[in-house]
Formats: structure tokens, C-alpha cells, sequence
């Protein structure tokens, strides 16, 4: 103790607790840092990716970048479809709101909401109390609602005047569209696509994989506003551009087909037509017309079962345009000549049991085979198509291109129905001599006589020459080489036999092509009610070729039930004025020689 009688603290006992509690305390807090450090070597470290991915999608945005889709182009480079880039405007209810507005020159400026409602209205055609009430809708069936349309599909014009109103709120969606910038000309060849870019006819669709783009994406990210933060976009997948695809169209002479053959169709109450000119030494096809037309800007405006193009997906008998493909293989048969004699009687009863007959009453009649094209006689070319085999004429119209699609391949074509030759009945055996109990398209007609006016050798019929890729480079469409189906000498009997039909038909005064040798047939055929039986309509035809002493080009022309004339008269004016069309666009060189005289009559 000390004097004063205290007591002396004790020093060492509280020394070395304290010393405890401070190595205590530096131990938690190297626990503290420890876990730390391990807590930001897994975020920096390990998790630092998934982190990453985490929050930037928490803040980001992806967007498709898209491939443009590919022209359509005519053959003289005419865009027929076209690619256009349109904007869906839409704006973000919940943060739709009066700004401050900064002008060019730096000067700042109140903009209200109505205010800014009123400006988007007066862009795109709609009220400002209009746009106020796409806002408040959106905001009663959701107040947390970031999104709502204010217009959509809207031309760049109307985009670059929304986009310089510079208003926070308003949004807008690329959203790739077609242009059809000539309208309904070849129209029903080119087809159309969905609202949504999807290719649903025609070209469009036979043509995807050429046409069709491939998009891409990239992604922004986006503040607590939900404005993009600028600079932060990132292309995270490249897009690429569809081809261009190059038809065989001329599209100044499609414009001419179709309306010739619309006034015609309307003069005579038809009840829809085809107008087919075909080259006849390549087989490209330079204008399919078809009546109605559709405007691929406004498919809407068009009935669906007008949309297509009937020339391709329409098959029908085509009666006696037929006769010269079934005089052109008993020729080259051997088995007649254009001079070759038969008794054609009103009514032929073979001894198979059909029963033929011609349209009207008539003595017996002395033909020639070139005869019996002139006066169309059922029954005359029956007797002459008898002297072949049933196996033998299926073939020689399989050769023709009969029963098949033709090699365009386009959406939907009709192959027309040819049914085996062992499973016909007595009378279609006859029938099919003279264009009846078979169907064909009117591209399948087109062919038939591009063969005969091309010494007998049938070409691919081709409605697309190639794709031009996006890079430049173009891969053209493989072509088959032709067919040689009847011989030089057949084909030219029977085009002299077919000048004889032109310069001796009654419609002299309506198809004749001053100046030019014409080599044409005529049809007037029942059409079949569906039922198995024939309506009371008429497919009324005409086909043939010019020059015939050098054939250039096939036009072949049909019209369904013209009510007021179910004659070949109704489509024989299409086809005198298509045909002068054609001879003179293309300069065809003027016939020298005159047409061959053949006996009719023996």
C-alpha cells in the first residue's frame, strides 16, 4: 500500500487484456477484409462474365438489323419489286411528358405535352387530342406502360419530320416493305408478300431463296429513361442483302398485253383472259398477261382467286388449237401429208363406239388434211388421228410438254390433267385428237407452238433468266437444252398448213397483220361445269406465230365465257394488236414471199 493507504492498480492483468481485445478486433477485421477480397475476386473474377451478362441485359436492348430484301427486275433493268424501308411510330406512355427543347442555334424552349402531341398529329395525319388518347389508354390498361403505336408503316418523308420534332419520348421500328412502282403490270407474275415481309405468290414466293435477306442483330443499351444511351450500340450478328431477281419480262409490252386484253375482256363480258407472247428461238416468255390484274400495293383491292396468274394455274381444254399439235405427229408420223384425203361427215361413229361430231350440221366433206385444220372438223381430224396408236399420240403430246409443268416452276402451276393412255374410254380416245377430255394451261399452249415454229424443237419455257446476288455476281438459271419432238419437215408442213387456217378463217378482217406471213389456229370450247359435264360457256382461243417463212414470236390468247361474243372473234382482236405489237417493238423483218397455197378441197 501506499502511504495514503490506496491500493496500486495493477498494471500487467489490464495490459494484457487490452492486448487481447486489439488482436481480437485486428483479427475480425482481417476477417472483414478477407471476405471482401474474396467477395471482389468473385465478382472481378470468377462471376465477373455472368455479372456482366446480367446486368448489361438488365440495361439492354437487341434489335434485328435487317438484310434488304432483292429487286425484281424486268429484263430491260425495270424494277418491278422493290425494296423499301418503312417506320412503325411508337412512343412510351409513362414517360410521355412536357421537355425542354434545344434548337440548332442552342436556344432552349417549353414544350408541353399536348404541345408535342399536336406536332406528332400534325405529321402523321392524326389530331393532337388523338395522340393524347393512344397515352392515357395505354396508361389505364397499364400505368407502368412503356410502349403503345401511334401510327404504323409510314414513309421515310414522314419519319426524317418525326424524327426532327426531337421528342424524348417517341420511338421508332424499321420495319422492310416492297414497292411495286409500275402497279398492276405483271402483276399477277410477281405476287406479293405478307405485311410481316413473308413472300406469298408469284415470283415473290417461286423466287425466295434469290430474293430473301438474311437480318442480323445488334444491341444499344438503354439509361433509367429508357433513351438509348448513345454510342453504345454493338452489331452482334451481320445482316446480308437478298439478290436481285432478272426476269425475261419486257415490261412496256406486259403494260400493252394487259391492256389490250383487259378492253377486250370487258367489251365481251369475259369473264377473265390470258395473253401469252412467248420468243420462239429462246422460249423466254416477254409478256403474261392476265385478266383481272392485281396491284401488289393494294392486294386487297383484288378478289384472292384473281391474285394469281391464271396463264400458269388455270388449265383448261383447249379444243381445237389442239388439232395442230395432232396434225403435226401424224405428219411426222409419215402417216399424212398436208394433201393427205379424208371424208369428213358431220357424225363419225368408230367402231370403238365414241360418237363425234362436228359443231354444225354438214354434207360429207372432202378434206385434205390442211382442209380439216381450216374447217376445224372434229371428225375429219379424228379419221386422221385414228392412223396412229393411242401409245404413240400420248407420247408425241407427253413430247410437247402436255401433262406437265413447265420448267418456270412457278407457285402453284397446273400441270393439266393427261390421263394414261391405257385408261381411256372409246371417246376420249377421239377426244383428245381435237383438244377435249384433256386440260392444258395457256403456257402450255404457247409451247406447243413455240415447238412447231421452231422446226419442231421445244425449248424450256423460261420466265427467269437468273439471280444477281448482292456482291454483283449472278447465277443464271440452268437451261435444258431443247427437244427435238418433231422433225424440220413436219413443223414446216404443219406452218404452212396453219398459214392456210389464218389467210382462209372467217375472221380475215380481224386478226390480219398487214405485211407479216401469220401462221394461227382458232378454239371455241365448251367448259366443263365440274360435274363431269360442259356448261353453257365457252373458252374462246387463238394461237400462232410471226413471222410464219421465220418464226419470231408466239402469242397465244384466250378469254373464259365471253357472254357477249363466245366466239374466236372475241380474242382474235387481242391477238392482231399484241402480235403488231410485238413485230414492230421488235422490228421483226417483214415477210417476203407469200404465203403457200395448199388444197383444201380434193
Amino acid at each position: 500500500m501506499h502511504q495514503n493507504g490506496q491500493a496500486k492498480p495493477r498494471r500487467n492483468g489490464s495490459s494484457a487484456s487490452g492486448r487481447r481485445r486489439t488482436a481480437a478486433s485486428i483479427v475480425v477485421l482481417f476477417v472483414i477484409i478477407a471476405v471482401f477480397v474474396v467477395k471482389l475476386v468473385d465478382i472481378q473474377v470468377v462471376r465477373a462474365d455472368t455479372l456482366n451478362a446480367e446486368s448489361l441485359g438488365n440495361r439492354s436492348v437487341e434489335d434485328p438489323v435487317y438484310g434488304s430484301r432483292g429487286d425484281i427486275l424486268a429484263a430491260d433493268g425495270t424494277v418491278l419489286a422493290g425494296a423499301v424501308m418503312r417506320y412503325h411510330v411508337t412512343l412510351s406512355p409513362k414517360n410521355a411528358k412536357g421537355f425542354t427543347r434545344t434548337t440548332a442555334d442552342g436556344k432552349k424552349s417549353k414544350v408541353t405535352l399536348a404541345q408535342a402531341a399536336a406536332e406528332i398529329g400534325a405529321v402523321t395525319g392524326q389530331t393532337g387530342d388523338g395522340i393524347l388518347g393512344i397515352i392515357s389508354k395505354a396508361l389505364a390498361d397499364n400505368p407502368d406502360s412503356d410502349f403503345a403505336y401511334v401510327v404504323k408503316g409510314v414513309g421515310v418523308d414522314v419519319y426524317r419530320a418525326l424524327d426532327k420534332l426531337d421528342i424524348p419520348w417517341l420511338y421508332f421500328k424499321k420495319s422492310p416493305s416492297r414497292v411495286y412502282p409500275n402497279g398492276a403490270v405483271a402483276g399477277n407474275l410477281i405476287g406479293f408478300v405478307s405485311s410481316s415481309g413473308e413472300a406469298q405468290a408469284g415470283l415473290e414466293l417461286g423466287q425466295d431463296s434469290c430474293l430473301a435477306g438474311t437480318n442480323g442483330t445488334e444491341t444499344y443499351e438503354k439509361g433509367g429513361d429508357g433513351i438509348p444511351i448513345p454510342g453504345s450500340s454493338v452489331v452482334t450478328k451481320q445482316a446480308s442483302d437478298g439478290g436481285d431477281v432478272l426476269s425475261t419480262i419486257d415490261s412496256d409490252l406486259q403494260w400493252y398485253a394487259q391492256q389490250t386484253l383487259a378492253a377486250q375482256a370487258q367489251s365481251t363480258g369475259a369473264a377473265w383472259g390470258t395473253a401469252v407472247v412467248q420468243e420462239v428461238k429462246t422460249g423466254k416468255l416477254v409478256a403474261v398477261a392476265d385478266y383481272p390484274s392485281v396491284d401488289p400495293n393494294n392486294v386487297n383491292g383484288t378478289d384472292p382467286e384473281n391474285r394469281g396468274s391464271r396463264a400458269f394455274t388455270a388449265s383448261f381444254e383447249p379444243g381445237s388449237n389442239f388439232k395442230a399439235l395432232t396434225a403435226a405427229s401424224v405428219v411426222d408420223a409419215g402417216k399424212a401429208n398436208p394433201g393427205s384425203e379424208v371424208v369428213a361427215p358431220y357424225r363419225y361413229l368408230p367402231d370403238n363406239g365414241a360418237n363425234i361430231n362436228d359443231s354444225t350440221q354438214h354434207p360429207d366433206l372432202n378434206l385434205t388434211l390442211t382442209g380439216v385444220l381450216i374447217e376445224s372438223s372434229n371428225t375429219g381430224m379424228s379419221k386422221f388421228g385414228e392412223r396412229l396408236s393411242d401409245h404413240e399420240r400420248y407420247d408425241y403430246m407427253t413430247k410437247f410438254g402436255i401433262g406437265s409443268e413447265s420448267e418456270v416452276g412457278f407457285p402453284s402451276e397446273d400441270s393439266g390433267i393427261l390421263h394414261p393412255w391405257e385408261d381411256w374410254d372409246p371417246q376420249t380416245k377421239y377426244a383428245t385428237m381435237f383438244g377435249q377430255g384433256l386440260t392444258a394451261t395457256a403456257i402450255q399452249m404457247a409451247s406447243v407452238y413455240q415447238t412447231i415454229a421452231n422446226s419442231g424443237v421445244r425449248l424450256p419455257v423460261q420466265l427467269v433468266e437468273g439471280c444477281r446476288q448482292a456482291d454483283g455476281t449472278e447465277t443464271h438459271q440452268p437451261v435444258a437444252a431443247g427437244r427435238q419432238v418433231i422433225s424440220a419437215a413436219a413443223a414446216r408442213s404443219t406452218a404452212d398448213m396453219l398459214e392456210n387456217v389464218y389467210a382462209n378463217a372467217w375472221l380475215a378482217d380481224k386478226w390480219k397483220i398487214p405485211g407479216y406471213r401469220v401462221a394461227s389456229k382458232t378454239s371455241t370450247a365448251q367448259m366443263p361445269d365440274g360435274h363431269g359435264g360442259y356448261s353453257h360457256g365457252y373458252l374462246v382461243s387463238v394461237s400462232g406465230f410471226a413471222p410464219a417463212d421465220d418464226p419470231q414470236y408466239v402469242v397465244s390468247v384466250s378469254l373464259a365465257d365471253p357472254v357477249n361474243m363466245n366466239t374466236s372473234a372475241a380474242p382474235a382482236p387481242v391477238f392482231q394488236k399484241v402480235m403488231s405489237q410485238v413485230l414492230k417493238k421488235y422490228r421483226a423483218v417483214p415477210s417476203g414471199n407469200p404465203a403457200p397455197v395448199l388444197p383444201a378441197n380434193w
